[in-house]
C-alpha cells in the first residue's frame, strides 16, 4: 500500500466520521461497550437456549449497522465498526487498570471482576463482533441491491435488515460460544465447556431473540434514512468518494 493510498484512506475515514450524524455514532459505540458489559450476566440458560444481558443492546449495534450500511455503504459500517471496537478495547483497559488499583475504603471485589473482565471472553467477543459486523454489512447492501426498482424503499430496509441481521448476529453467536465455551472454558473453567450442538442450538435461538428485538426497532432506523435524505446528509463525503447514493 502507497503513501498516496494511506493518505487517501485516512482522510476518507475522517470525512465518513464528519458525515454520519453523531448521534449514531454515539449509540453505536455506547451499545458495543454495553454489550461487553452487559455479557456478564447470564438472564436465561438451559440445554438449548442461553442469553446473557446483551441482548438488551445488542439490536442497537446492528440497527445502527444497518441504518449506516444503507446510507452510506458497507464500507462505511465497517470502518464505524472498527472504531466502535477499538473504543470498547480501550473502555476495557481502564475499566481493567481501575479493577487492580488496591482500595481500603470498601471491598470492591465483585465491582472489581466485573471491570476486570476475562481475557478470553474479551477475545471471543471482539472477534465474534467484527466478524458478525462485516458478514451483516455485506449482506445487507447486497440484499438491498436486489430491490432495483426502489432499492430505498420501505421493503427493501426491512428484508435487507431482518435477513442480515439474523444471519449476522448468528454468526456473532456461533464464533462466541465456540471460542469462549469450545476452546478457553474447559482449560480455565475446570473441564466446563459446551457441546458444538449446544452452541448452534443457543446461536440460533438467540439470534432469533435478537432478530424479534430488530423487528420491533427497525422502523425507527427506516424513518432515520428517510431524513437523511430529505436532509442530504453526508454531502460532502459523497461528493469525495465520487459515488452517488
Amino acid at each position: 500500500m502507497t503513501n498516496n493510498t494511506i493518505k487517501k484512506e485516512y482522510t476518507n475515514v475522517k470525512m465518513l466520521l464528519r458525515a454520519i450524524p453523531s448521534v449514531v455514532v454515539a449509540f453505536f459505540a455506547v451499545s458495543v461497550v454495553c454489550m461487553n458489559i452487559l455479557a456478564n450476566k447470564t438472564i436465561v440458560q438451559t440445554d438449548w437456549i442461553a442469553l446473557d444481558g446483551g441482548i438488551a443492546v445488542s439490536w442497537l449495534s446492528f440497527l445502527c449497522m444497518d441504518i449506516i450500511t444503507k446510507y452510506f455503504g458497507p464500507k462505511a459500517s465497517n470502518i464505524t465498526a472498527i472504531l466502535a471496537t477499538i473504543i470498547n478495547l480501550l473502555v476495557c483497559l481502564i475499566f481493567f487498570a481501575v479493577s487492580i488499583i488496591p482500595s481500603t475504603a470498601d471491598d470492591y471485589t465483585a465491582l472489581d471482576g466485573i471491570l476486570g473482565g476475562t481475557w478470553f471472553i474479551l477475545l471471543g467477543s471482539t472477534v465474534a463482533f467484527i466478524a458478525s459486523a462485516f458478514i451483516n454489512n455485506l449482506l445487507n447492501w447486497l440484499i438491498g441491491k436486489c430491490f432495483r426498482k426502489n432499492p430505498n424503499g420501505k421493503l427493501a430496509f426491512i428484508a435487507s435488515s431482518y435477513i442480515s441481521t439474523f444471519i449476522g448476529q448468528f454468526a456473532d453467536n456461533i464464533i462466541f460460544a465456540v471460542i469462549v465455551f469450545v476452546f478457553f472454558a474447559p482449560i480455565f473453567w475446570d473441564g466446563f465447556h459446551w457441546t458444538l450442538i449446544q452452541c448452534v442450538t443457543c446461536a440460533l435461538t438467540g439470534a432469533v431473540a435478537e432478530l424479534l428485538m430488530e423487528v420491533l426497532f427497525s422502523p425507527i432506523g427506516y424513518r432515520i434514512t428517510k431524513k437523511w435524505r430529505e436532509d442530504n446528509v453526508g454531502k460532502e463525503y459523497f461528493e469525495f468518494i465520487g459515488k452517488e447514493q
